[in-house]
C-alpha cells in the first residue's frame, strides 16, 4: 500500500506540475497577445490626436481664409452642425463645397470640442448670442457691430486660434480676474 501511495503521490505531483506549466503557457500566451493590443491602444490615441490636429488645420484652412476662426467651444455643437449642413447659407454668403472627407474631419473636430446646448437654451446663430461667449466677456465693451474681425482687437493671435494671448491693454486687466471667476462656472 505504501508503494501505491508513493506512486499516486508522485503522479499527483507530476500532474500538478503539468497543470501549472500548462496554465503558465496559456497565461503567457494571453499576455503576449495583450501587450501589442495595449501598445496599439496608445497608437490609436496618438492617431486620434493626429486626426484632431489635421482636422484643426483643415478648419483653419477652410474658415480662416475668409474670417477669424472661432474656437469650437464658443458655439454649441448644434450651431456648428447647422453651419456645416447649410454651406450655401453662411451668414449671407455661399461657401465653396469642401471635399466630403474634409467636411467629416472638420465636423468631428468641431463636435468634439464644442459644447452641447443646455435644455431649453435657444440655439445661438451668432457668437455674440452664445452663452459661452457672454461668460468669457462679462462687462466688456465690445465694438459695435461685433464681427468675426473684431476679435483681433483684443486677441492678436486669433487668426491662428490663439485666444489666450491678449493685446497689451488687456494684459493684467481687472477683467481677467472676472473672466477667470466666470470660467469656474463651466468646469
Amino acid at each position: 500500500m505504501d508503494t501505491n501511495k508513493l506512486i499516486v503521490n508522485s503522479l499527483s505531483k507530476i500532474i500538478l506540475l503539468f497543470l501549472i506549466a500548462f496554465v503558465s503557457v496559456i497565461l503567457g500566451w494571453q499576455l503576449e497577445m495583450a501587450i501589442p493590443q495595449c501598445l496599439a491602444g496608445s497608437e490609436i490615441a496618438q492617431n486620434k490626436d493626429n486626426n484632431y490636429q489635421i482636422a484643426r488645420e483643415l478648419y483653419l484652412e477652410n474658415c480662416a481664409s475668409c474670417h477669424v476662426p472661432l474656437p469650437a467651444e464658443v458655439l454649441p455643437t448644434e450651431t456648428w452642425q447647422q453651419i456645416l449642413e447649410n454651406p450655401e447659407q453662411h451668414y449671407g454668403e455661399s461657401l465653396p463645397r469642401t471635399i466630403g472627407l474634409n467636411t467629416r474631419l472638420i465636423w468631428n473636430y468641431l463636435r468634439t470640442f464644442s459644447r452641447p446646448l443646455l435644455p431649453e437654451e435657444p440655439k445661438p446663430e451668432y457668437v455674440t448670442n452664445s452663452r459661452y461667449f457672454k461668460a468669457l466677456h462679462p462687462q466688456v465693451d465690445l465694438p459695435q457691430p461685433v464681427t468675426h474681425q473684431s476679435c483681433i482687437l483684443c486677441h492678436p493671435g486669433a487668426q491662428q486660434l490663439d485666444y489666450r494671448t491678449l493685446s497689451p491693454e488687456w494684459e493684467g486687466s481687472h477683467q481677467l480676474s472676472v473672466i477667470s471667476d466666470q470660467l469656474k462656472f463651466f468646469k
